[in-house]
């Protein structure tokens, strides 16, 4: 339990039968009437941002979240198949659970947010960058740089993302996970 006084960003609530992440708040002690707290909360499962004023003083139930480290396996007819790396518990996730799935391959360490009280799993993040080879692209025109200096391709789990002319098939690139860009090539070798 806590108050609006124990505010932070970040700090994870369970309002309306739902668990919020404070992302902004503002104390408000107007000349006339009550102060208040003027909030902007993140949905934890669906990612949505509302805003909402408490009454200054109010009581609210505070979660306890904990990121931990998962693998990803495999994907079958169920869903996505993870395993804790820690206790090698392993549990199936829906696919609507797991975004930027297209960008994960097997083996891919992944993070977890985990309600501590339940053991539910409330979200999968991947790195900000994952790398990955090229498995299609069409070749490159020299001087082409006029009308268009990237070209789609196709990488090993099947997204597709905008690359630079000078990318070919089987190179491996970074890729940021958040933007779906090209980041780099990747030396291989080392």
């Amino acid at each position: 339990m806590a108050t609006t006084a124990d505010f932070r960003n970040g700090l994870c609530l369970e309002w309306n039968n739902d668990l919020y992440s404070i992302v902004e708040f503002q104390h408000v002690k107007p000349g006339k009437g009550p102060a208040f707290v003027r909030t902007k909360l993140r949905n934890i499962k669906t990612g949505r941002v509302i805003d909402n004023t408490f009454t200054a003083g109010v009581n609210v139930i505070t979660a306890r979240i904990e990121k931990r480290e998962f693998q990803f396996l495999y994907k079958d007819e169920d869903g996505y198949n993870f395993m804790e790396t820690d206790t090698f518990e392993q549990f199936n996730l829906d696919e609507k659970m797991v975004p930027q799935a297209d960008l994960m391959k097997e083996g891919q360490a992944v993070s977890a947010l985990v309600h501590a009280e339940t053991e539910t799993i409330l979200s999968i993040e991947l790195p900000q960058y994952v790398e990955l080879r090229v498995t299609y692209t069409e070749p490159g025109l020299k001087g082409d740089t006029t009308t268009s200096p990237s070209k789609p391709a196709t990488v090993e789990t099947g997204a597709s993302i905008r690359v630079p002319l000078f990318i070919e098939n089987d190179e491996l690139i970074r890729v940021n996970t958040t933007t779906y860009e090209y980041d780099s090539r990747v030396k291989e070798g080392k």
